[in-house]
């Protein structure tokens, strides 16, 4: 018997969102004339996606837009549109206007298409499906939205990429993280899910809220990037900002194979440390190799455990 085919919702969606565009007809519009979507699937823009931002223009600049983005009319203003996705591009085409000497000469390749709620935030999902760059929270925020939309848990997986239960344990990071406290973090890039748990797991105590609010505010805080933010908040929650930690919370485990010792992990309140010997240099080399598979198994691991 032929061996029947699964293919993935998420490639299902957009192989229609493809189908769909190439129906649509590509128009110039003002891009002053366009609002970004009422469903925010990413933080504010800090340094680093600044960085990225003034790449995409410079390659709009030199090469035009090859990609159009996806409007509908927007539902309350005449002639005006809002972003079903594309607001990068849209945000450098803007950057790009701000500097030239015509700027009403510019203008973004967009389809429109009339949109539902539900509609936008679905196109907006599959685009983020496509790129596949939102950082762990970002993604989590991103799900708050959803179910805004009314969108279950189980509507959510083909989405998100995850399980029902890699998907309830993203609200159980929101639901004990205030937003306020993780738009200050903002989007943490290489910061994954263990981190995001434990923090959240830390503030159980509301007490503890208050105190990572008012450090917050703080001017080691703001300076940081957001991915030492967290690390500060996780100090500051623990009593341990700048200290050293207490030697009895700390747990040592050694990698042996016989005798031989190939590492020592030291694990800490505020982080973990790997030592390897100079002896087991050539481990360490393998080890280094090896580090981006062990970081993808672990993630494929890490998505569908309960």
């Amino acid at each position: 018997l032929p061996t029947r085919r699964h293919s993935s919702p998420v490639i299902s969606n957009v192989g229609r969102a493809l189908t769909q565009l190439t129906e649509d007809s590509i128009i110039s519009l003002d891009p002053d004339k366009l609002e970004r979507s009422p469903y925010r699937d990413r933080f504010e823009i800090d340094e680093e996606t600044e960085k990225e931002l003034d790449a995409l223009k410079m390659s709009i600049a030199s090469e035009g837009q090859k990609i159009p983005v996806l409007v509908r009319p927007h539902p309350t203003k005449a002639d005006h549109y809002q972003l079903a996705y594309g607001y990068r591009r849209w945000a450098a085409i803007k950057a790009i206007m701000a500097e030239a000497e015509r700027p009403e000469t510019i203008k973004i390749k967009a389809h429109v298409r009339d949109l539902t709620d539900r509609q936008l935030i679905e196109e907006q999902s599959i685009e983020n499906g496509v790129r596949e760059n939102l950082t762990w929270i970002e993604q989590a925020m991103w799900a708050v939205q959803l179910k805004s939309a009314g969108l279950s848990h189980r509507a959510m997986c083909p989405i998100l990429g995850l399980s029902e239960a890699g998907v309830s344990h993203l609200f159980r990071v929101t639901d004990l993280i205030p937003e306020d406290i993780i738009l200050a973090i903002g989007r943490a890039k290489g910061v994954g899910r263990p981190k995001w748990t434990a923090f959240a797991d830390l503030l159980r105590d509301s007490s503890r809220i208050e105190l990572v609010r008012k450090f917050v505010q703080a001017a080691e805080f703001r300076k940081a990037d957001s991915s030492e933010r967290i690390s500060l908040a996780v100090r500051v929650v623990n009593g341990t900002p700048g200290k050293r930690s207490d030697p009895r919370q700390e747990k040592i485990l050694d990698f042996t194979v016989g005798e031989r010792v190939f590492g020592r992990m030291k694990r800490t309140p505020t982080g973990t440390t790997v030592t390897i010997p100079k002896q087991e240099n050539a481990f360490a080399g393998w080890l280094a190799e090896r580090m981006p598979d062990l970081q993808r198994e672990y993630n494929r691991h890490d998505g569908s455990a309960h």
